[in-house]
């Protein structure tokens, strides 16, 4: 397997703002309070990590699986949030950007006649702009739950 060369303003542009609103979300879902110097902190290193591992020849998805990992040692560790929970947030938060990854890629690329050939070997703004609308949406997401769903930490048996 072929290692994937990400340039610096892919990690400063798209890596470090995507990976900050899927922590923010996990906040969110996980009931942690949002403490932005923690949130940012986790953001990068899991940008740079995501990073450092697709310099590898690595399989195609292993970095989600790290990433996932990193974030819940995050929430449980950093965040201080319920282990269980934490879990979960992790999980869905990694879910819905995928979710949202899908339906902008599955609707803008045809839109502006992009094929996944020209994301990962044409004009690296146009894979940045491409790839802005998913995170518009995870922070949407995230503000919208932040607003309607109960402040006060539930127990695990209470959220299933």
């Amino acid at each position: 397997m072929k290692p994937i060369n990400i340039p610096w303003i892919a990690l400063l542009l798209q890596g470090i703002p995507e990976q900050t609103a899927v922590v923010i979300l996990a906040f969110v879902i996980a009931r942690i309070p949002l403490k932005w110097n923690r949130i940012l902190l986790i953001g990068i290193v899991l940008a740079v990590c995501s990073y450092i591992v697709r310099l590898f020849s690595v399989p195609f998805g292993l970095h989600s699986i790290l990433l996932i990992i990193l974030l819940f040692i995050a929430l449980t560790w950093l965040g201080k949030g319920d282990f269980s929970l934490s879990l979960i947030a992790s999980l869905l938060s990694f879910l819905a950007l995928g979710i949202f990854e899908f339906v902008c890629l599955s609707l803008l690329m045809p839109v502006f006649g992009i094929t996944p050939e020209t994301l990962f070997t044409g004009l690296i703004i146009i894979r940045i702009a491409i790839g802005e609308p998913q995170v518009l949406l995870t922070l949407i997401f995230a503000y919208l739950l932040n607003k309607f769903i109960p402040k006060k930490r539930l127990k695990m048996n209470e959220f299933l």
